[in-house]
Protein backbone atom coordinates (compact mmCIF):
# COMPACT_ATOMS: atom_id res chain seq x y z
CA UNK A 1 0.00 0.00 0.00
CA UNK A 2 1.18 3.23 -0.62
CA UNK A 3 1.30 5.67 2.07
CA UNK A 4 0.74 9.69 1.38
CA UNK A 5 2.55 11.85 4.64
CA UNK A 6 2.37 15.57 4.79
CA UNK A 7 4.93 16.69 7.43
CA UNK A 8 3.53 18.50 10.29
CA UNK A 9 5.93 21.64 9.32
CA UNK A 10 4.24 21.73 6.03
CA UNK A 11 7.87 22.02 4.27
CA UNK A 12 8.56 24.25 1.29
CA UNK A 13 11.13 24.52 -1.64
CA UNK A 14 12.37 28.71 -2.11
CA UNK A 15 11.81 29.60 -5.26
CA UNK A 16 12.39 32.83 -7.08
CA UNK A 17 8.57 33.73 -6.63
CA UNK A 18 8.40 32.57 -3.23
CA UNK A 19 7.55 29.45 -1.68
CA UNK A 20 6.38 26.20 -3.28
CA UNK A 21 4.09 23.47 -0.74
CA UNK A 22 6.44 19.80 -1.24
CA UNK A 23 4.29 16.70 -0.55
CA UNK A 24 6.80 14.04 1.36
CA UNK A 25 5.74 10.22 -0.32
CA UNK A 26 6.83 7.02 1.18
CA UNK A 27 6.81 4.30 -0.91
CA UNK A 28 7.98 0.75 0.37
CA UNK A 29 9.37 -0.21 -2.82
CA UNK A 30 11.16 2.62 -3.47
CA UNK A 31 15.07 2.58 -3.86
CA UNK A 32 15.93 6.68 -4.36
CA UNK A 33 14.21 9.77 -4.01
CA UNK A 34 12.34 11.24 -7.14
CA UNK A 35 10.80 14.64 -7.46
CA UNK A 36 8.05 15.77 -9.57
CA UNK A 37 6.27 18.99 -10.05
CA UNK A 38 1.97 18.74 -9.53
CA UNK A 39 -0.15 18.87 -12.46
CA UNK A 40 -1.18 22.17 -11.43
CA UNK A 41 2.40 23.65 -10.83
CA UNK A 42 0.76 24.41 -7.40
CA UNK A 43 3.44 21.99 -5.40
CA UNK A 44 6.04 19.23 -6.03
CA UNK A 45 6.43 15.66 -4.45
CA UNK A 46 9.39 13.92 -3.15
CA UNK A 47 8.89 10.13 -3.40
CA UNK A 48 11.38 8.47 -1.38
CA UNK A 49 11.79 4.89 0.62
CA UNK A 50 9.85 4.82 3.94
CA UNK A 51 12.90 4.99 6.19
CA UNK A 52 14.05 8.30 4.48
CA UNK A 53 13.75 11.64 6.76
CA UNK A 54 11.80 14.69 5.46
CA UNK A 55 15.18 16.89 6.05
CA UNK A 56 16.73 14.91 3.21
CA UNK A 57 13.82 15.56 1.08
CA UNK A 58 13.39 19.04 1.59
CA UNK A 59 17.19 19.30 0.53
CA UNK A 60 16.87 17.28 -2.41
CA UNK A 61 14.27 19.38 -3.81
CA UNK A 62 15.82 22.34 -3.06
CA UNK A 63 18.57 21.52 -4.62
CA UNK A 64 16.68 21.30 -7.45
CA UNK A 65 15.01 24.43 -7.36
CA UNK A 66 15.81 25.63 -10.93
CA UNK A 67 14.61 23.18 -12.35
CA UNK A 68 11.53 23.17 -10.63
CA UNK A 69 10.96 26.79 -11.72
CA UNK A 70 11.68 25.79 -15.47
CA UNK A 71 8.90 23.14 -15.16
CA UNK A 72 6.60 25.31 -13.47
CA UNK A 73 7.16 28.23 -16.70
CA UNK A 74 5.84 25.25 -19.07
CA UNK A 75 2.67 24.80 -17.41
CA UNK A 76 -0.25 26.57 -19.24
CA UNK A 77 -1.65 29.40 -17.33
CA UNK A 78 -4.67 29.19 -15.13
CA UNK A 79 -8.08 30.50 -16.94
CA UNK A 80 -11.25 30.92 -15.79
CA UNK A 81 -14.30 30.31 -18.55
CA UNK A 82 -15.52 33.87 -20.56
CA UNK A 83 -18.33 34.55 -22.88
CA UNK A 84 -17.01 33.36 -26.38
CA UNK A 85 -14.24 31.41 -25.28
CA UNK A 86 -14.00 27.99 -24.93
CA UNK A 87 -13.81 24.24 -22.57
CA UNK A 88 -13.15 20.99 -23.26
CA UNK A 89 -15.44 18.43 -22.79
CA UNK A 90 -15.38 15.20 -23.32
CA UNK A 91 -12.69 15.21 -25.52
CA UNK A 92 -13.90 18.45 -27.50
CA UNK A 93 -13.58 22.38 -27.48
CA UNK A 94 -16.93 23.80 -26.92
CA UNK A 95 -17.65 27.36 -27.74
CA UNK A 96 -19.20 29.19 -23.91
CA UNK A 97 -22.38 30.82 -25.56
CA UNK A 98 -23.59 32.85 -22.56
CA UNK A 99 -26.13 35.86 -22.41
CA UNK A 100 -27.83 36.98 -19.21
CA UNK A 101 -30.90 36.63 -20.77
CA UNK A 102 -30.26 32.79 -21.63
CA UNK A 103 -32.19 30.34 -19.48
CA UNK A 104 -30.15 29.58 -16.43
CA UNK A 105 -29.43 26.03 -16.77
CA UNK A 106 -26.34 24.58 -19.38
CA UNK A 107 -27.84 23.47 -22.29
CA UNK A 108 -25.30 21.18 -25.13
CA UNK A 109 -25.64 21.62 -28.40
CA UNK A 110 -23.36 20.75 -31.42
CA UNK A 111 -20.18 22.60 -30.68
CA UNK A 112 -21.21 25.25 -27.68
CA UNK A 113 -22.63 25.11 -24.01
CA UNK A 114 -25.02 27.66 -23.80
CA UNK A 115 -26.30 29.12 -20.64
CA UNK A 116 -27.65 32.49 -19.14
CA UNK A 117 -27.84 34.66 -15.77
CA UNK A 118 -25.44 36.62 -14.30
CA UNK A 119 -22.12 36.76 -15.40
CA UNK A 120 -20.01 36.38 -12.29
CA UNK A 121 -21.61 33.19 -11.33
CA UNK A 122 -21.28 31.78 -15.09
CA UNK A 123 -17.88 30.20 -14.40
CA UNK A 124 -19.25 28.52 -11.34
CA UNK A 125 -22.35 27.25 -13.43
CA UNK A 126 -20.45 25.29 -15.61
CA UNK A 127 -18.20 24.10 -13.05
CA UNK A 128 -20.98 22.46 -11.34
CA UNK A 129 -22.76 21.44 -14.41
CA UNK A 130 -19.63 19.36 -15.79
CA UNK A 131 -19.22 17.87 -12.46
CA UNK A 132 -22.50 16.37 -12.54
CA UNK A 133 -22.28 15.45 -16.06
CA UNK A 134 -18.74 14.04 -14.66
CA UNK A 135 -20.59 11.82 -12.05
CA UNK A 136 -23.11 10.58 -14.46
CA UNK A 137 -20.45 9.25 -17.20
CA UNK A 138 -18.21 7.65 -14.22
CA UNK A 139 -21.43 6.05 -13.03
CA UNK A 140 -21.54 4.21 -16.20
CA UNK A 141 -17.72 3.43 -16.42
CA UNK A 142 -17.99 1.95 -12.67
CA UNK A 143 -20.69 -0.26 -13.53
CA UNK A 144 -19.07 -1.26 -16.84
CA UNK A 145 -15.51 -2.43 -15.42
CA UNK A 146 -16.96 -3.75 -12.32
CA UNK A 147 -19.27 -5.97 -14.34
CA UNK A 148 -16.11 -6.70 -16.26
CA UNK A 149 -14.15 -8.26 -13.42
CA UNK A 150 -17.04 -10.07 -11.76
CA UNK A 151 -17.22 -7.66 -8.47
CA UNK A 152 -20.14 -5.61 -7.32
CA UNK A 153 -19.96 -1.94 -8.32
CA UNK A 154 -17.57 -0.21 -5.73
CA UNK A 155 -18.42 3.39 -4.30
CA UNK A 156 -16.85 6.22 -6.01
CA UNK A 157 -16.44 9.93 -5.15
CA UNK A 158 -15.43 12.97 -7.20
CA UNK A 159 -11.96 14.30 -6.58
CA UNK A 160 -10.32 17.92 -6.87
CA UNK A 161 -6.84 16.36 -6.29
CA UNK A 162 -4.17 18.02 -7.73
CA UNK A 163 -1.71 15.10 -8.56
CA UNK A 164 -3.52 12.60 -9.37
CA UNK A 165 -6.48 11.49 -11.36
CA UNK A 166 -7.98 8.51 -9.47
CA UNK A 167 -7.26 6.46 -6.38
CA UNK A 168 -8.72 2.76 -4.52
CA UNK A 169 -8.72 3.66 -0.71
CA UNK A 170 -8.62 0.74 1.37
CA UNK A 171 -11.97 0.48 2.10
CA UNK A 172 -12.48 -0.35 -1.55
CA UNK A 173 -13.51 3.94 -2.70
CA UNK A 174 -12.67 5.05 -5.90
CA UNK A 175 -12.16 8.82 -5.57
CA UNK A 176 -12.15 9.98 -9.72
CA UNK A 177 -10.84 13.23 -10.71
CA UNK A 178 -13.50 14.97 -12.16
CA UNK A 179 -11.81 17.06 -14.80
CA UNK A 180 -11.48 13.91 -16.64
CA UNK A 181 -14.97 15.24 -17.77
CA UNK A 182 -12.72 17.36 -20.07
CA UNK A 183 -10.72 14.19 -21.57
CA UNK A 184 -11.60 12.20 -24.67
CA UNK A 185 -13.64 9.01 -23.21
CA UNK A 186 -11.35 6.45 -24.11
CA UNK A 187 -8.93 8.64 -21.83
CA UNK A 188 -11.45 8.99 -19.01
CA UNK A 189 -12.57 4.95 -19.05
CA UNK A 190 -8.24 4.21 -18.74
CA UNK A 191 -8.68 5.56 -15.49
CA UNK A 192 -11.96 4.10 -14.23
CA UNK A 193 -10.93 0.70 -15.95
CA UNK A 194 -7.35 1.05 -13.38
CA UNK A 195 -9.10 2.02 -10.75
CA UNK A 196 -11.57 -0.65 -10.84
CA UNK A 197 -8.67 -3.14 -11.06
CA UNK A 198 -7.61 -2.38 -7.48
CA UNK A 199 -10.35 -3.77 -6.31
CA UNK A 200 -9.07 -7.04 -7.30
CA UNK A 201 -5.70 -6.40 -7.24
CA UNK A 202 -4.51 -3.50 -4.44
CA UNK A 203 -1.16 -3.09 -6.10
CA UNK A 204 0.69 -2.68 -9.10
CA UNK A 205 1.81 -6.39 -9.84
CA UNK A 206 1.55 -8.00 -12.95
CA UNK A 207 -1.49 -9.59 -11.98
CA UNK A 208 -3.10 -6.04 -11.45
CA UNK A 209 -1.74 -4.82 -15.14
CA UNK A 210 -2.81 -8.39 -16.73
CA UNK A 211 -6.98 -7.65 -15.18
CA UNK A 212 -6.57 -4.31 -16.56
CA UNK A 213 -5.39 -5.28 -19.88
CA UNK A 214 -8.52 -7.67 -19.69
CA UNK A 215 -10.88 -5.01 -18.26
CA UNK A 216 -10.20 -1.97 -20.63
CA UNK A 217 -10.96 -2.13 -24.11
CA UNK A 218 -8.94 0.75 -25.24
CA UNK A 219 -5.29 1.59 -26.15
CA UNK A 220 -3.61 1.90 -21.74
CA UNK A 221 -0.47 3.30 -23.44
CA UNK A 222 -2.16 5.68 -25.79
CA UNK A 223 -4.24 6.89 -23.56
CA UNK A 224 -1.48 7.51 -20.35
CA UNK A 225 0.44 9.45 -23.44
CA UNK A 226 -2.82 11.47 -23.99
CA UNK A 227 -2.99 12.39 -20.14
CA UNK A 228 1.20 13.00 -20.04
CA UNK A 229 0.96 15.58 -22.77
CA UNK A 230 -2.24 17.13 -22.07
CA UNK A 231 -3.08 16.51 -18.30
CA UNK A 232 -1.73 19.85 -17.08
CA UNK A 233 -3.70 21.68 -19.54
CA UNK A 234 -7.17 20.47 -17.85
CA UNK A 235 -6.24 22.05 -14.62
CA UNK A 236 -5.62 25.17 -16.67
CA UNK A 237 -9.23 25.77 -17.12
CA UNK A 238 -11.90 26.66 -13.84
CA UNK A 239 -8.58 28.20 -12.31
Amino acid sequence: MIDWLRDPADPVVALAHGDLPLVIRRHPRAKRMTLRLSLDGQSAQVTLPRWGATREAVRFAQARADWLEAQRAKRPAAREPEPGGTVDFRGKTLTIDWFETHPRRVHLREGVVALGGPQEGMSARLKRWMQGEARALFADDVDFYASRAGIAAPQFALSNARRRWGSCSSNGTLRLNWRLVQAPDAVRRSVVAHETAHRVHFDHSPQFHALLGELFEGDLVQAEAWLKAHGPQLFASFG
